[in-house]
């Protein structure tokens, strides 16, 4: 038998062969400053009613702004946009910053170039070991044709063009 810590390594690098889409999470403080974070946890969960999900750890400091929020948005990034995907995922810097985006129907931002945007009213939250789920009613969503940027084995990819 593993070792928690081993048996948490050998989860996190099974998890890791899992192809995933990158997407970027946004919603709008009170003060009307966008926030986002780059995630990779972001499922369909229903078509009637339209459901998604997305989950942040308990220990993001951004998790409290989602908590409170009606709304917020999905942003499917595009090959194209793997600087972005770095730039949410760091910490201690103004993310938005030269960042093209507009705010949606709803006000949360919508970052341009992305594949697709969603924009959900927040239905619940659940608690789940050390994230929460956060699941929302899409409200509206528009698409783009391009290739998706990918994340496998802890690195970014792309899509293979036919042979």
């Amino acid at each position: 038998m593993l070792s928690p810590a081993n048996a948490q390594i050998t989860f996190r690098q099974a998890c890791a062969r899992y192809a995933t889409g990158i997407t970027i999470s946004t919603t709008i403080a009170p003060d009307g400053t966008p926030h986002g974070f780059t995630a990779n946890s972001f499922t369909s969960v229903s078509l009637e009613p339209p459901l998604v999900l997305i989950c942040i750890d308990r220990k993001a400091n951004i998790i409290e702004l989602f908590r409170s929020a009606k709304h917020f948005g999905i942003n499917v990034l595009a090959a194209s946009q793997q600087e972005l995907s770095n730039r949410f995922s760091g910490r201690g810097q103004d993310r938005f910053e030269s960042v093209n985006w507009k705010p949606g129907s709803h006000g949360v931002p919508l970052l341009e170039e992305a594949l697709a945007h969603f924009e959900c009213r927040l239905e619940n939250v659940i608690e789940a070991g050390d994230h929460d789920i956060f699941i929302g009613e899409v409200l509206r969503s528009e698409f783009s044709d391009g290739d998706p940027l990918l994340y496998f084995k802890s690195r970014y990819g792309e899509i293979a063009p036919p042979q």
